[in-house]
């Protein structure tokens, strides 16, 4: 579109008694774009509306626990996190198969099997006190025996872990006789 602004006919008369009046010359000036690009660009200003109001907008997603379940996630519980002990948190972990319950009685990492998301780091952290909680244990048992001399270390170790794999949380990660792993039936 072209947008004339036109001064014409302006007559400047003198007033000291010139003979003459003086036209001033016609100005033309153009706009951002010409008539032609405009009807060729066209007008979008539905669109844009409509692009404006569909913005992505932050909210939550609203996810059912099921849903949660199968990103991995665990569900929140009604008890505050920071009421859980070790044992719950291993009990967790074993359930996603981030650690599990080796051969040997000690809790192992088994990262690589994990379902759901688990901090490595912390869980290494949590491993590295339960065994040795463990280990404690199993001195203060040998200690405690009837005859400590007749039972070693090792015996103690195993007698426990037997009672022990009993009471593992329904669905932890335990380890085979072969090496292999698997969830704990219930």
């Amino acid at each position: 579109m072209l947008r004339k602004v036109a001064i014409s006919s302006v007559v400047v008369c003198l007033a000291v008694g010139a003979a003459g009046c003086i036209k001033a010359p016609e100005i033309v000036l153009v706009d951002r774009a010409t008539a032609l690009e405009q009807q060729a660009a066209g007008s979008y200003s539905e669109i844009e509306k409509k692009l404006a109001r569909a913005t992505m907008a932050p909210r939550p997603a609203p996810l059912t626990p099921e849903q949660l379940e199968t990103l991995g996630m665990a569900t929140p519980t009604l008890v505050d996190d920071t009421e859980r002990t070790d044992a719950d948190r291993v009990d967790a972990l074993l359930q996603q198969h981030c650690v599990g319950e080796a051969k040997d009685g000690l809790v192992v990492d088994t990262h690589d099997a994990c379902k759901g998301a688990a901090d490595r780091a912390q869980a290494a952290l949590l491993i590295d006190r339960t065994n040795n909680a463990r280990q404690q244990l199993w001195r203060w048992m040998k200690e405690r025996a009837p005859d400590p001399k007749a039972h070693t270390l090792d015996d103690v170790r195993k007698s426990w872990h037997v009672q022990h794999a009993r009471g593992v949380v329904c669905g932890g990660w335990m380890q085979k006789d072969d090496g292999g792993w698997e969830e704990k039936k219930c």
